[in-house]
């Protein structure tokens, strides 16, 4: 009888405690891989677009057997990359991930936060997360041409973001 009490005692805590702003449950991970050919020929982030709330959690996992990668926020900081994330936003780098590696980070600044693998961005491999309250703000003006063209055509449509919530590769 007492282990019943003390376990409904610790689910009652859980719960009380996913009511804080900022606590992230396990269900409020949202999962990006890192993935590619066997061969190296392509590589990607799947899903390659999201849409998050502030203080949800981002994780990025290597699922390529092939390749380390990283998840590399574009700023000044990371290499000299145009700041492509909300003003106030930390960037956030990854360091490179063997297969089987994760990094998380939790994402509060609302806006649309761009990133990179900094071996394989001239590959396209890039990724697009939007944080937005339910009510996402004014999200036009974004910069488009600080970048290559083979870049730029990696990212999901801040649009395409918007009504999908997770935008996924196409073919492989």
């Amino acid at each position: 009888m007492r282990r019943r009490r003390f376990l409904g005692a610790g689910g009652s805590a859980v719960a009380g405690l996913s009511l804080l702003p900022g606590f992230a449950l396990g269900a409020d991970v949202v999962e990006i891989g890192m993935s590619g050919r066997p061969d190296g020929s392509k590589v990607w982030f799947d899903p390659l677009g999201v849409l998050i709330q502030p203080g949800q959690t981002v994780r990025w996992t290597n699922h390529d057997k092939g390749n380390s990668h990283t998840a590399t926020a574009y700023a000044p900081e990371n290499q000299g990359h145009p700041r492509r994330i909300p003003d106030g936003a930390t960037p956030f780098d990854s360091d490179y991930l063997l297969p089987g590696e994760s990094f998380e980070t939790v994402l509060t600044v609302p806006g649309v936060y761009d990133y990179l693998c900094l071996p394989h961005e001239m590959a396209g491999m890039v990724g697009r997360i939007i944080v937005a309250a339910p009510e996402p703000g004014d999200l036009t003006g974004y910069p488009d041409g600080d970048l290559p063209k083979v870049v730029l055509d990696g990212f999901p449509s801040i649009t395409e973001i918007l009504k999908q919530k997770n935008v996924y590769r196409m073919g492989g």
